[in-house]
């Protein structure tokens, strides 16, 4: 070998069957093999906290025992076709996160990707805990806590799922100096699944959580799947993000809170009518904050080219009644949703205002836009408008709801959304396949075709998206068509 791989870790080498097996433990020693034979073949299992550059290299087995903490700027480069494992021992659940100023670079091909998965031999959600990526980009949240040499106060946001510890591993966002232009390193071409740990009620570790995280991050051609809580959720930040794919998530699919303000284009949710949490699954649940204040930045994310497919293949079919709607835009959030199609929802949009009138006056100054989608199939037995756009009034002041005005927003012409009666109407060949979906509307060639047209990228807010005729994530044909081809994996437990 003419390279020796040094890394800042403690190596215990036991020789079996002619594989190598390597315990991978975080610390300061730096202890190289003399001889360390072949560089692929082996079984490498990477715990505690890692400070030093380190490379997860294709052929070899790779382990998360614990949570695994990626510290003092280092970065993770994961080659392509690289699969990283995690374990569940017990309650020492795995999970990978990349704390401030550190990288994960994990830059996959649609040919080789790279998969974050469980290590169970019968693989189930919620085998092991997910990736959480700490930025220091902006958060409205303050976390109070004094950690020595910590950027702590204003502007900070200690992560929910149990992460956090003596050091400060789980804390996000660049207090009162933030840098929005902050990169935590790549995410392209990259599987996630059977992720999410219920560390306590409402603080679970999602498949891939971002917080704090800079638009000079990549994350593009990332599909999540068996998610336990979210698939993926945001905790501000402003990082952009594209082709995502959510299969199967209990949860939420996309969920964002405290200030995130980034740019999302071409998004895949495919539901099971049978699985659903406790606390209502929709593809969207969108905050500014767990409070509804109006802390700033304002949780102003704009998402256009979603398909959202949930769990109603037909009127007539009910799904897990904990599904609660397509979006549910609640606590003084500003999130805006374009050109996108919402399939077989109980509801479609859930206006919830009982935190007061922020959604309310949100809605009526521009701030939540919802402009040039398609429901279909969502509602009780009709695709009317009354049950595609749901509204829940403050009960501390219902009378104050100006119910009309809003409703207004959504459903006048000049908004250019339209409402369908049954799924089937928006023409899509097989939304509803659960082990081989297809999610590409029929052609033109078809006859009529509501979806190939209809988008429009002429609102200030869909500055920097790319502009495309198609709404929701797919075109019938070419390079907007088989995106999702080739590197993902749709399973059916």
């Amino acid at each position: 070998m003419k390279k020796l791989l040094t890394l800042s870790l403690v190596f215990t080498i036991v020789v079996i069957s002619s594989c190598r097996k390597i315990e991978m433990d975080g610390g300061t020693t730096t202890i190289v093999p003399v001889n360390p034979g072949p560089t692929t073949g082996q079984t490498i299992t990477i715990r505690g906290r890692i400070d030093k550059d380190t490379v997860l290299k294709a052929g070899n087995n790779y382990i998360l025992s614990g949570i695994v903490y990626m510290v003092n700027n280092a970065t993770m480069r994961v080659e392509p076709g690289v699969t990283v494992k995690g374990d569940f021992q017990g309650s020492n659940v795995a999970a990978l996160v990349i704390t401030r100023g550190a990288k994960l670079v994990a830059d996959g091909t649609q040919e080789n990707p790279i998969v974050f998965t469980s290590n169970s031999p019968v693989p189930r959600s919620g085998d092991w805990g997910g990736i959480v990526i700490l930025g220091k980009a902006s958060v409205n949240s303050t976390f109070s806590g004094s950690i020595p040499g910590v950027v702590t106060g204003p502007g900070t946001l200690q992560v929910e799922g149990g992460i956090d510890n003596s050091f400060g591993d789980g804390i996000a966002g660049g207090g009162t100096s933030p840098n929005d232009d902050d990169s935590s390193g790549v995410l392209r071409y990259v599987r996630i699944e059977y992720a999410g740990y219920a560390y306590q009620p409402d603080k679970e570790i999602n498949s891939l959580t971002l917080a704090a995280v800079g638009r000079k991050t990549v994350v593009d051609y990332v599909q999540v799947t068996y998610a336990k809580d979210d698939a993926f959720e945001w905790f501000g930040g402003t990082v952009n993000c594209s082709h995502l794919i959510a299969y199967k998530t209990q949860d939420d699919d996309l969920d964002c809170d405290n200030g995130y303000s980034g740019r999302v284009q071409f998004a895949i949710i495919l539901r099971d009518s049978s699985i659903a949490d406790i606390s209502r699954s929709e593809a969207f649940e969108c905050d500014n904050d767990p409070n509804g204040s109006v802390n700033t930045p304002q949780t102003r994310a704009v998402f256009s080219n979603v398909t959202a497919i949930g769990p109603r293949a037909t009127l007539a079919n009910r799904g897990n009644s904990l599904y609660l709607a397509a979006a549910h835009l609640r606590r003084n959030t500003g999130v805006s949703i374009f050109n996108s199609i919402f399939l077989g929802w109980p509801q479609g949009i859930l206006i919830d205002s009982r935190n007061g009138r922020g959604m309310e006056n949100n809605i009526i100054d521009s701030t939540t836009r919802f402009k040039n989608n398609t429901i279909a199939g969502c509602g009780p037995e009709t695709g009317t408008d009354l049950t595609s756009y749901a509204f829940i009034a403050s009960t501390a002041n219902p009378m104050a709801w100006n119910r009309d005005s809003v409703v207004n927003r959504f459903s006048n012409s000049a908004f250019g959304n339209t409402v369908l009666t049954n799924v089937s109407d928006a023409r899509m060949i097989a939304p509803f396949n659960y082990v081989a979906p297809d999610f590409l509307p029929f052609g033109g060639s078809n006859g009529y075709q509501p979806i190939l047209t209809g988008a429009r990228f002429t609102a200030p807010k869909l500055t920097g998206f790319r502009a495309v005729p198609f709404r929701g994530a797919c075109d019938a044909a070419g390079v907007d068509a088989n995106w999702w081809k080739g590197w993902t994996r749709f399973i059916n437990l």
